[in-house]
């Protein structure tokens, strides 16, 4: 261990002890206000579906507190435990060529790291999930998801692995930057495939045959001056009783989605505020921010990587005992997100502020009753709960407390 291994533990343990702390706050909140409907709600929501909701979430919130230790053992132990190091032997000794032994080192990597979460992601669909009435995926679907999965990051990621690693090897100093506009060339190339050939593998998507509905949604669109291919309807209910809409696609690829759930839960007039929401931060360019934010983010991550890669000490305070291009990449993914979650507080507050725009965006386009109506219906729907911690919901939550927000359109109504 070295000064770099105190810092990195320092931390770690100082995000484990914030989030800790932060979840038990959470978890004696709502508790304590879960006999009671928040005054504003009180004609709405029953008081057995706001009790519902909060325990879903201190469910939730537990499980988390188990996911959050079990990860942080893992990755002292894919670190300081040698864990990585011991793959990367493995590797080597298959005496491959560098790159193919690169890739295959990241791959293999991935992989058991998503073999390694399986047992959370099982207990959360087929518990979790199943005891509060939400899970509607079988084994056979999830298993189909999970190879799919499995053949999307080998299809998809070999390719990226391999090029990522080619410029790292072969570009001289400034490899970082070239790997940044790859990167940021890959995800803009994802964006626009996603909605016509990577979702349709998961889901079924037919054209919205509600004429009313698409005339009402067609109208909204010229009036925001906002072009899709199209309006679709998603098979949601196949693995969740969740609701959600959402927009997709790049360019002339857009287009609109919305849950079968979603559907069946709100009128038609909530259907259009819910859209004239999603369509304030298309108004207010909130999707290009955070892009710009994350391109922002990555180009100084792989800048920071650029001179880690360099230095032993990274390396041997990470227990990895011979220094390697691929092994300072997955290094560095492992560790940064203990570092960079210090900037969630401040990630969040800009989401959240991006939500109120949204939301006086859709006030202007429809009506802002109708949006107070579809996300009443949405949290009765999700389970979601009408009184987080503050501070829990300050450092986490990218959407404001449901009682802000609600108060925040009900004043956009006077």
């Amino acid at each position: 261990m070295n000064e770099w291994s105190l810092l990195f533990l320092a931390a770690l343990a100082l995000m484990v002890v914030v989030q800790a702390w932060l979840a038990r706050r959470q978890l004696r909140h709502v508790a304590a206000h879960r006999d009671e409907v928040p005054p504003a709600f009180a004609a709405r929501i029953t008081l057995a579906e706001h009790q519902r909701a909060a325990d879903y979430t201190l469910a939730r919130t537990r499980l988390g507190q188990w996911e959050l230790l079990y990860g942080c053992g893992l990755l002292l132990l894919w670190t300081l435990g040698g864990g990585l190091d011991r793959l990367d032997r493995l590797w080597r000794m298959a005496d491959l060529p560098p790159l193919a032994g690169g890739v295959g080192l990241l791959l293999s990597a991935f992989l058991i790291m998503a073999l390694l979460d399986l047992p959370f992601a099982l207990y959360r669909v087929f518990s979790l999930e199943q005891r509060f009435g939400f899970n509607r995926t079988t084994p056979a679907l999830f298993l189909g998801d999970l190879a799919k999965q499995t053949l999307l990051l080998l299809l998809l990621g070999a390719p990226l692995a391999a090029a990522v690693l080619w410029l790292m090897a072969g570009s001289g100093a400034w490899w970082w930057l070239y790997v940044w506009l790859v990167w940021m060339g890959f995800g803009l190339l994802l964006l626009w495939a996603y909605p016509a050939f990577i979702a349709p593998l998961f889901n079924r998507f037919e054209p919205l045959q509600n004429d009313a509905l698409r005339a009402r949604i067609e109208l909204l669109l010229q009036r925001c001056g906002f072009a899709v291919s199209g309006v679709f309807v998603m098979d949601g209910s196949r693995r969740s009783a969740h609701g959600n809409a959402y927009f997709t696609g790049l360019g002339r690829n857009k287009r609109i989605v919305f849950f079968d759930t979603l559907l069946k839960t709100l009128g038609e007039d909530e259907v259009e505020a819910v859209l004239a929401h999603e369509l304030g931060h298309f108004h207010h360019r909130h999707v290009r921010q955070r892009f710009i934010v994350s391109a922002a983010f990555s180009l100084a991550g792989l800048a920071l990587l650029g001179l880690l890669a360099q230095a032993d000490w990274f390396y041997h305070g990470l227990g990895v005992t011979q220094p390697s291009l691929p092994t300072a990449l997955l290094l560095f993914l492992l560790v940064v997100p203990v570092f960079t979650s210090f900037l969630q507080p401040l990630l969040a507050a800009r989401m959240r502020r991006h939500e109120f725009e949204a939301d006086d965006f859709a006030a202007r386009q429809s009506d802002a009753a109708h949006l107070v109506g579809a996300l009443v219906k949405l949290y009765q729907e999700n389970a979601s709960t009408l009184t987080p911690d503050p501070l829990y919901s300050a450092y986490h939550d990218t959407h404001p407390p449901a009682p802000v927000r609600i108060a925040h359109l009900t004043s956009q109504g006077r």
